[in-house]
């Protein structure tokens, strides 16, 4: 594995021991590590040890092409001591076969908790291929072209094949989470999602690709939906974008019980998750945020997601 351009920061002492309590507990639902087609910069098994080591209950691993269940699977049977549980969910790229309800109904009976709609192969994501997603990390060896995908038929109503994925996601009680389809999709699908029984929601990196409005975001948490701003996003590396003044500012507008901390790590030039983390929450409590605040949107809120609390 690459290492990481970025090394652990130090902090004066008394904010090293409040930021290493506060990570206890804490829960990533978006851990790039590998293997991956993408360069990663550490694999599932490095974020695993990182993650037990700073007292983590939970790490869901993301892959644009695949389900991590199995890997979760065999690293459990493999250290039966770890405290930390480890999870997975389905990407519905090209790679599944798009939005197919086949690929979601395995995810589901193989514990996969979250259902990502289309990232690197959405629609919305090849349309900003020369602006936002114009650096998105790209294989390490070419691979065949996206077909881009969406979620709404010619007539701009979700398609048969969308509804059969709520409804799998609504009987399996996992999250459903609207990957890098553009907000205006994002709208309607999560209102029939609510429409069909799903109780668990999330808004990935609303400000990155997904192009949701201040208004946006107030809007989804007004119907349940937690917002997941991605950390690398907030800390020094190659994802960085904004500062902690606009972290705060995104914060509010969904309110502390509906926003969820995630760090979207493990891509090159940037620090290995469970650093991300504790970076970010140096940020917070610049920002004045209160132990419990930081408590709920790194923890409570992603346990509940994942069922476990």
């Amino acid at each position: 594995m690459t290492t990481p351009i970025d090394e652990t920061q130090v902090f004066p002492p008394a904010r090293e021991a409040e930021i290493a309590a506060l990570m206890v507990d804490a829960v990533d639902l978006h851990c790039h590590s590998g293997p991956a087609a993408m360069p990663r910069i550490l694999d599932h098994l490095e974020a695993t040890l990182d993650a037990e080591a700073a007292g983590f209950s939970a790490l869901v691993f993301k892959d644009h092409y695949y389900l991590g269940s199995n890997h979760c699977a065999m690293m459990e049977k493999l250290m039966p001591d770890l405290k930390v549980r480890l999870f997975s969910g389905i990407a519905l790229n090209n790679a599944c076969g798009g939005i197919n309800p086949h690929a979601v109904d395995h995810a589901i009976r193989l514990d996969g908790k979250i259902v990502w709609m289309p990232t690197l192969a959405a629609k919305n994501h090849i349309d900003q291929s020369a602006k936002a997603t114009k650096n998105f990390p790209s294989a390490s060896k070419p691979m065949l072209k996206a077909i881009p995908l969406t979620v709404l038929d010619a007539n701009g109503a979700l398609t048969d094949e969308t509804k059969q994925v709520l409804d799998l996601i609504a009987e399996g009680d996992i999250i459903l989470a609207g990957g890098h389809l553009h907000v205006s999709e994002q709208v309607k699908l999560f209102e029939e999602a609510i429409a069909r029984g799903v109780r668990k929601m999330l808004v990935n990196h609303p400000t990155y690709v997904i192009e949701c409005s201040d208004e946006d975001i107030r809007s989804f948490a007004s119907m349940g939906v937690h917002m997941e701003h991605s950390i690398c996003m907030f800390v020094d590396g190659r994802g960085y974008k904004w500062g902690g003044d606009r972290l705060a500012e995104l914060i509010g507008l969904a309110g502390i019980d509906r926003t969820v901390l995630s760090s979207d790590l493990g891509l090159t030039g940037s620090p290995r998750p469970v650093e991300g983390f504790r970076r970010v929450l140096n940020t917070l409590l610049d920002q004045q945020f209160t132990h419990a605040q930081i408590r709920t949107m790194i923890s409570t809120n992603g346990l509940h997601l994942l069922n476990l609390a």
